[in-house]
């Protein structure tokens, strides 16, 4: 008869971290594949505050480049994600503000200029606000092209969105290097040339990417290769349909801006009466 062993209970386990808040994601466990996310049944996810390695992951430049810091802390603080790769973007605003709050507390400093006079203030922000905000996104999933084309779409995951930005980053490297003086003009055409290709096809990966599904009269479509070759061959016109429909959601979901207003003393050094900052959640920085 085999006998089982048993590990002992770590008499310190009572002092270990233990879940500071809990959310709810705007997905509501939508667009998650199997397996990624471990749901409840509330729908509620506990989350605990960094630990110090996870902090240091956060300063590793390698790690925060290609996405994999981001990834490890999360499933690190909401151990019910299994798969941080596979995170909605529409997600991934909600789960980075709350990693900050249970980490560091429900308050946030944001350092910005003041437009023209270029005047650095600080502004202290009150992260339980932003997340109720954040549980008002909503996700609309059809794109009604005509009678018989409707186009069925989902968000990118963070690993899509990360690739994307790895692409565009190389490209903007790229870019740059065009404007060398020292690269005669033949090599900065054809450089220039292969950047705004990668550049087009991004797009137009990234749009095939969000549609789950089309239906074309009584057909309905879910092959990878056939709705790719789609987006590579349809009209612009039902090309914009599809991208401008993402793009609302995109904007509708995103946090408002912070909107300020200039002392008379700032107005007469030539700033602007009233100005606004976008809210943007850097890894690199929004975790110091």
């Amino acid at each position: 008869m085999q006998t089982q062993t048993f590990k002992p209970k770590n008499p310190l386990a009572g002092y270990m971290r233990q879940p500071k808040i809990y959310i709810k994601l705007p997905s509501n466990g939508n667009f998650w594949p199997a397996k990624s996310i471990a749901v409840t049944d509330n729908m509620e996810f506990p989350v605990y505050s960094m630990t110090a390695r996870d902090e240091l992951t956060f300063k590793t430049p390698d790690a925060l480049m290609n996405g994999q810091a981001m990834v490890d802390v999360i499933q690190s603080c909401i151990p019910n994600i299994k798969n941080a790769w596979d995170v909605p973007v529409i997600d991934l605003d909600t789960i980075l503000i709350a990693l900050r709050l249970a980490t560091y507390g429900e308050k946030m400093a944001i350092k910005h200029k003041i437009p023209v006079i270029n005047e650095e203030v600080e502004y202290e922000i009150d992260l339980r606000q932003l997340l109720d905000q954040q549980r008002m996104s909503t996700w609309i999933d059809q794109v009604v092209v005509s009678e018989d084309l409707i186009v069925y779409v989902k968000p990118l995951s963070f690993k899509h969105m990360n690739q994307t930005s790895l692409k565009a980053f190389e490209t903007n490297r790229i870019m740059k290097m065009v404007n060398d003086d020292k690269i005669d003009d033949d090599k900065k055409m054809e450089m220039f040339n292969v950047s705004f290709n990668k550049l087009t096809q991004v797009t137009v990966d990234l749009t095939a990417e969000s549609i789950t599904k089309i239906i074309a009269g009584e057909e309905e479509v879910t092959d990878r290769s056939l709705i790719t070759e789609f987006i590579q061959n349809v009209d612009k016109e039902v090309f914009d349909k599809i991208n401008d429909h993402l793009g609302e959601i995109k904007s509708k979901n995103q946090l408002p801006p912070l909107n300020f207003t200039t002392t008379d003393e700032q107005q007469a050094a030539g700033a602007p009466a009233t100005y606004s900052v976008p809210i943007t959640f850097n890894e690199s920085d929004f975790f110091e």
